[in-house]
């Protein structure tokens, strides 16, 4: 979901915020650790990237641009249109098109160009012919069955399913009861269906401007790029569970604190709210923002101490927890074993910021 209300790379910049320079250190980590893998990215925020408040998929291509400068080979199938607040929805019937984009946002044009895929943008509409202005959108999670269905083979060549899907990075964290709307955590939970290791990002914004800095998404995706590296070496990346992974806002200048291991909140941080229009049968609907000091009631009463929506919101942190696809309540988990090494390597031994 993209909760707006919410809240408040090159080669060179990922070598830089890796430590790492550019002569050859011994024993030092790889400038290109992602070197050889394939990764397919979408989101829910599209990929057009035009507005003014950076809502509608501009760290989609930020976190291309610090996987492919990480050496991945990166290719994006993502929503035509702004898709926020899908969850897992898909489309039953019909005709979907993947048009790939030859003019990208000014300043990434050049990102991939050493991948073999060239990093190629797709934005998947449903329609028979072109992806025009008005053309209606594919869900978050049609994108990523179509890629792994079909779609990554006839578009970019991949005989194979890619190694890893990455959604997001979403403009506004997705915590709390949010998480069950989001369509960023939905494309995710569509890929570990597949039996496809995934990750899905999402990073805080400007509070008193309602809008998403773009150091925001650079942080957050120069992380990613070191937290994929490092889960990657410990051959963590499973297809268990996917991993949620939420940014806080530092467009102020406050930098982000250190990882920590949680779960999903079990109150509230934006809800929706309905008015009715007179005594008529139609009502307005409106996104409803909690209070983030403590005093919140009701549905937005957070009771859990480890809860993303505290660690991340309140203290500064970044939050990273295990999203499973599997409904059954009280279903153990099948993979206690990654579970524990990726918490282990979370807590201890994960990148800072």
């Amino acid at each position: 979901m993209r909760s707006y209300l919410v809240l408040a790379a090159t080669g060179a910049v990922f070598l830089a915020a890796t430590g790492v320079t550019a002569q050859a250190v011994p024993g030092a980590p790889s400038a290109r650790p992602l070197a050889g893998m394939r990764i397919l990215l979408s989101n829910d925020d599209s990929m057009q990237a035009a507005k003014a408040s950076n809502s509608d998929g501009l760290g989609l291509y930020e976190l291309r641009r610090a996987m492919c400068a990480a050496g991945a080979d990166v290719v994006v199938m993502a929503p035509w249109q702004v898709q926020s607040g899908k969850g897992t929805a898909v489309t039953n019937g019909g005709v979907v098109t993947a048009q790939r984009r030859t003019a990208l946002p000014a300043g990434y044009e050049g990102d991939c160009s050493r991948a073999p895929s060239g990093g190629a943008v797709y934005g998947v509409c449903l329609s028979a012919g072109p992806c025009t202005e008005g053309s209606p959108s594919a869900t978050p999670a049609d994108t990523v069955k179509l890629a792994l269905r079909g779609g990554l083979r006839a578009k970019a060549g991949w005989k194979d399913a890619p190694d890893l899907v990455l959604t997001g990075i979403n403009s506004g964290p997705n915590v709390s009861a949010s998480v069950n709307d989001s369509g960023t955590v939905g494309a995710a939970v569509a890929a570990v269906d597949q039996g496809v290791p995934a990750l899905a990002f999402s990073s805080s914004g400007d509070a008193s401007n309602l809008n998403f800095p773009r150091v925001n998404y650079r942080a957050h995706a120069e992380f990613g790029a070191r937290l994929v590296a490092g889960l990657k070496q410990r051959a963590l990346l499973t297809p268990k569970f996917a991993l949620k992974v939420d940014y806080p806002d530092v467009s102020t200048g406050v930098p982000a604190k250190a990882p920590v291991w949680t779960r999903v909140g079990d109150g509230a941080v934006v809800f929706h709210a309905f008015e009715q229009r007179g005594d008529g049968d139609s009502f307005d609907i409106a996104l409803g923002l909690c209070p983030f000091d403590g005093s919140g009631e009701g549905e937005c009463a957070e009771g859990r101490e480890d809860a993303d929506s505290t660690w991340l919101l309140d203290r500064g942190h970044v939050t990273i927890g295990p999203i499973t696809w599997d409904r059954t309540y009280g279903s153990p988990v099948d993979a206690r074993r990654e579970l524990n090494r990726i918490e282990h390597y979370v807590r201890h031994e994960a990148p800072r910021p």
